[in-house]
């Protein structure tokens, strides 16, 4: 049998992308020519926000203090989780050197100089996503790292962001969201300091503000809308399968949800339970959750575990639970996935705020080619040599017929005359 729907998603993740990146591209291109004066223009124009932008010592200390000390341990427990994971990767990559015939050959791990961080404050004060991308910039050992969030009018940063931002090792805090946030850190208006990297998840327009910018500086992932997919079998919990797919949607209206199962009568005791629990949340979230499982919601019955492991390979999510047996089988057949999450016992909530393993992570299928963000994503691996004379009239007779074979008469004669000084 071939897999069936008994949901399809009526779109598929993309958006209106042309006329995002039109406005985007007018955006970034006034910002260039008009530097710090247009960045305010445009806070103001979108966020009502004409305070300061560079975050003083008092409003650090101010944000503090709205905040309670259950809160606060909060968000240095899950820092902690964070970087403590971000320092196994860290010690995962090791430098090296060896010799062979007279030719040294090495590399080392350089953390980039500096590094913007976006932290999304729009729907949600996403302090989880500070904590994502600034602490393992840190753990880096990036020197100069720059955060950025949205303003509200008469508030300025959530006092929650601002506390996380510094608590994790922010060494500049800028109030300002949007495309204006990706520009001012890419030119390092208000620092003095150009991003090397741009990372951290943000909506449509600061997506497309990261894509374009690509190549003036580098970024973490190409990232769309929150995606999850679960994976269930007549052993799941059709209750907890659909809280999880609805804790989803929540991110957004454009959020994939999808179900892929061996099991009917599963799948359609979750498609009769989501309504209901979408109902029940909050307004804000409740909008939200209805048109992501309206428009991309699916469920898909397929007829084996390969067939629901090639299909979720084929959808690539950024999410991917797992409530079957056998979770080692899976384990080891799953290669296409943002993040993954092995039992009931776990899941991307966990993942989101406070387990551990970054949370900023590849969207529309990207989990083809990348994994999220993570350590590396602030380094550079160099490489390096050097050679003994000796070594180098070897190499160079090998180069020198390479590269007339090539045509690349140049070069061979660079090898040549290291060939004719170190033999005389």
């Amino acid at each position: 049998m071939a897999c069936i729907y008994l949901k399809k998603a009526a779109h598929c993740s993309a958006t209106d992308e042309s006329t995002i990146r039109e406005t985007v591209r007018t955006i970034l291109a006034d910002i260039k020519t008009g530097g710090e004066e247009s960045v305010r223009a445009y806070a103001s124009t979108f966020d009502k926000w004409n305070g300061p932008i560079l975050a003083s010592a008092d409003a650090i200390t101010q944000a503090a203090a709205h905040l309670t000390d259950e809160l606060k341990a909060d968000i240095h427990f899950a820092a902690d989780r964070v970087r403590t994971f971000a320092q196994a990767q860290r010690a995962s990559m090791t430098d090296f050197e060896y010799t062979q015939d007279g030719i040294t050959l090495g590399q080392r791990h350089v953390p980039i100089n500096t590094a913007g961080c976006y932290v999304p404050g729009g729907r949600y004060a996403h302090v989880a996503s500070a904590i994502m991308s600034i602490t393992t910039a840190k753990v880096a050992g990036v020197k100069q790292i720059i955060a950025c969030s949205p303003a509200k009018e008469g508030v300025g940063i959530h006092p929650a962001l601002l506390y996380t931002m510094h608590c994790c090792g922010a060494d500049h805090i800028l109030a300002l969201g949007g495309v204006q946030a990706i520009a001012t850190m890419a030119y390092g208006y208000f620092t003095g300091h150009p991003a090397d990297l741009l990372a951290g998840p943000g909506n449509a327009y600061v997506a497309e503000a990261k894509r374009l910018l690509f190549g003036e500086v580098g970024i973490d992932i190409f990232a769309g809308p929150s995606e999850i997919a679960i994976i269930a079998d007549d052993s799941a919990d059709p209750e907890i399968v659909a809280i999880d797919l609805v804790a989803q949607g929540e991110h957004g209206p454009t959020s994939p949800m999808w179900l892929l199962t061996t099991d009917r009568a599963l799948g359609e005791q979750v498609l009769q339970r989501i309504p209901a629990l979408i109902a029940a949340l909050p307004a804000l979230s409740r909008d939200a959750a209805t048109v992501a499982w309206r428009d991309y919601g699916a469920v898909i019955l397929c007829d084996s575990r390969e067939e629901v492991a090639a299909m979720s390979d084929q959808y690539g999510p950024e999410h991917l639970e797992v409530h079957a047996k056998n979770l080692d089988w899976w384990h080891d057949s799953l290669t296409v996935y943002g993040s993954l999450f092995l039992g009931e016992e776990t899941t991307v909530a966990y993942g989101d705020k406070v387990s551990g393993p970054n949370h900023i992570l590849p969207t529309r299928a990207a989990a083809r080619y990348t994994g999220g963000l993570n350590v590396s994503k602030f380094i550079k691996t160099l490489t390096y040599q050097k050679m003994t004379r000796e070594a180098s009239i070897a190499l160079g007779k090998a180069t020198a017929r390479i590269s007339r074979l090539e045509g690349m008469e140049a070069h061979a004669r660079s090898a040549d005359a290291r060939i004719q000084k170190y033999s005389e």
